[in-house]
């Protein structure tokens, strides 16, 4: 009889963690690349100084930086953090 079977789930702490590590980045690589894709609308639709341009620029490398480092970290391939949502598709898109 499994663990499952038997009513108890085997609650490794460090694989717990990294699960939820996986779990955050994923949201904060999706929401990254919405922030992006707003950013590059504005760009095209003009309503943006240079400065401004500029600064959302650096901020959005400064946080696929910050991303690269987190998932270095934990041990996490940034590709794994695309979940797979069936019939849907995939949760990020292809870059």
């Amino acid at each position: 009889m499994s663990e499952l079977e038997k009513g108890r789930i085997n609650a490794d702490p460090e694989t717990a963690e990294r699960s939820l590590v996986s779990l955050v980045l994923t949201v904060v690589e999706l929401l990254r690349q919405l922030m992006e894709r707003q950013a590059l609308r504005r760009v095209e639709h003009g309503d943006l100084t240079d400065d401004r341009i500029e600064a959302i620029g650096q901020t959005l490398m400064n946080l696929e930086n910050r991303m690269t480092e987190l998932c270095e970290h934990f041990g996490i391939d940034p590709k794994d953090l695309n979940i797979d949502l069936g019939p849907l598709g995939s949760l990020l898109p292809e870059e």
